[in-house]
């Protein structure tokens, strides 16, 4: 279904010569086919969607890195190109959780999964990923299951 989105997407920028949004577009499709061509090397079947949303999660954070340097940097310019990638990359993503939803599930997973301590983080970080793929920060997931399991 996103690469579906996509490509519509990438059509309807070449048609209004929308340039900022076709070549992050065409960055997102290749970062996908880089990872169907190497899950078909391992035997497996093309990305997923869930597999799309982690790319593109992947993917605003290293714009968010660079859009930082940038700035450190005093090159506003290339710090604002970085943005403007996010915002089109956002576009294709589900809407982001708020933090206090994000510690709401947190607590709920630890629940159901009957957390005991930090060994069972990664029980927990695995199904936050499973059913929240695009919609949330694990960063700050993982941060709050953490502080949640102390």
């Amino acid at each position: 279904m996103i690469r579906e989105q996509l490509t519509a997407a990438m059509k309807e920028a070449m048609k209004a010569k929308d340039a900022r949004r076709l070549s992050t577009v065409r960055l997102v499709q290749s970062a996908i086919k880089e990872r169907d061509i190497a899950q078909r090397g391992a035997g497996k079947d093309e990305a997923s969607d869930d597999d799309i949303l982690q790319i593109m999660q992947k993917m605003i954070k290293q714009r968010e890195e660079s859009a930082k340097i940038y700035e450190e940097g005093g090159r506003a310019e290339l710090a604002q190109q970085e943005r403007e990638e996010i915002e089109v990359i956002r576009s294709f993503m589900p809407e982001q959780l708020s933090d206090e939803k994000i510690e709401e599930i947190c607590r709920a997973v630890i629940a159901e999964v009957g957390a005991q301590g930090m060994k069972d983080m990664g029980k927990c970080i695995a199904v936050l990923r499973e059913r929240y793929a695009g919609q949330m920060d694990f960063a700050k997931a993982s941060a709050i299951v953490k502080d949640l399991l102390k």
